[in-house]
């Protein structure tokens, strides 16, 4: 089911991937700006989105698990 092209002032930072104009509604990555939308049909583009979101998404896992452990971050080293 194909989703409702996304307004610039329906996107919530938060939604963004990684801060970008990219948002993902269903199955569909949007590139979204105040002048409108494009829906990114390229494979190979959309298939480098997918893999970004998810090795982003991996970090927060990670980032999270460290931080329920209690481990103070390791220090620089000069």
């Amino acid at each position: 089911m194909s989703h409702l092209a996304p307004s610039w002032a329906s996107i919530r930072r938060s939604e963004r991937l990684a801060g970008t104009p990219v948002v993902r509604r269903g199955a569909d990555w949007w590139l979204v700006t105040p002048s409108g939308s494009l829906l990114a049909s390229d494979p190979a583009f959309t298939g480098e989105l997918d893999r970004f979101a998810a090795d982003l998404a991996a970090a927060d896992r990670a980032v999270a698990e460290i931080r329920a452990q209690g481990k103070p971050p390791r220090k620089a080293r000069p």
